[in-house]
């Protein structure tokens, strides 16, 4: 919900502010600190012994690591799409706070298996790499208070014109996160007016702004240029119901079409089959509705 100190920042030009918030020489070239993706899981999340991750193949993919061309360089990203074909619609994927991690990147050959080309970048790339740290709280401080949401929105318009070159249809354009990645969905959808549809898992709705966090999904409700799927745990200790009760309101008064699902006993990062959170028929179900929702808008 909007409080007195939640005051959203004037709507300025991404590109524009994202320069204004990099550091002094950032846009050379050896500004990334990430060139390479790893394999596994990121140390602050690795699957206990109870966990049975899921584990897609790469059979009939093409899968693997790219670079994408932005502003101040090449961006390592992660591409999954069926081997063979060209002009298949695109899926952005955005992860959580751990960055491109084998959890990631599964979701991304699950996409290529259902016939998309999804890329999911590396957008922490510039600030530090989650994956190689142990402590959540040091990603937070360290790596996401630093990534400006101007920056993201210009590293996945970056990945769009990539995909667009490289065998996806960009007009068939569509986007899906993941907690930090659910807020960036909702903020996309406000962002690029060629988005076709855009699916938010457990994406925050309202926050503390600041000059790189400026909006939040509760302030932008009525600028959706695509119908987004919100899905959410009515058990999830990080984004109160309240919050996800105001967004359906705000929704709702700006005759969006856009929807929100929640599943009353699932908790946050209930998709997450590598973590205790994980729930199966929430995460399964959430899964087909994604696919439903980005078949019916056309991607």
């Amino acid at each position: 919900m909007n409080t007195p100190e939640h005051k959203p920042a004037m709507n300025t030009d991404d590109q524009a502010q994202f320069d204004s918030l990099l550091p002094a020489g950032q846009f050379d070239r050896r500004g990334f600190i990430v060139t390479v993706l790893g394999a596994g899981f990121a140390l602050a999340v690795q699957p206990s012994a109870a966990q049975s991750p899921i584990k897609t193949g790469t059979d009939g993919l093409v899968a693997g690591e790219i670079k994408v061309s932005v502003r101040d360089g090449d961006m390592v990203a992660y591409r999954a799409m069926p081997a063979g074909k060209t002009g298949v619609p695109v899926v952005l994927v955005v992860s959580e706070i751990f960055g491109v991690h084998e959890y990631i990147a599964d979701v991304c050959r699950r996409l290529a298996k259902d016939g998309y080309m999804a890329i999911a970048p590396e957008l922490f790339a510039r600030y530090g790499d989650p994956r190689k740290l142990t402590s959540v709280q040091d990603i937070l401080s360290g790596i996401i208070a630093k990534t400006p949401d101007a920056g993201v929105m210009a590293d996945l318009d970056a990945c769009v014109a990539w995909a667009g070159k490289n065998g996806g249809d960009a007009t068939r354009l569509a986007i899906t996160g993941f907690c930090w990645g659910g807020r960036i969905a909702w903020l996309y959808a406000a962002h690029n007016p060629a988005l076709k549809a855009g699916v938010a898992w457990y994406g925050r709705i309202d926050g503390e702004v600041n000059e790189r966090t400026p909006k939040y999904p509760l302030d932008l409700a009525a600028e959706l240029k695509a119908p987004m799927l919100g899905l959410y745990g009515g058990k999830d200790q990080g984004i109160p119901l309240e919050d996800v009760e105001s967004m359906q309101a705000e929704l709702k008064k700006a005759g969006s079409k856009s929807q929100i699902h929640v599943y009353p006993d699932a908790p946050h990062a209930f998709h997450a089959d590598y973590r205790p959170s994980y729930r199966k028929d929430a995460a399964e179900d959430g899964w087909k509705r994604m696919l439903e929702w980005l078949r019916q808008s056309g991607v």
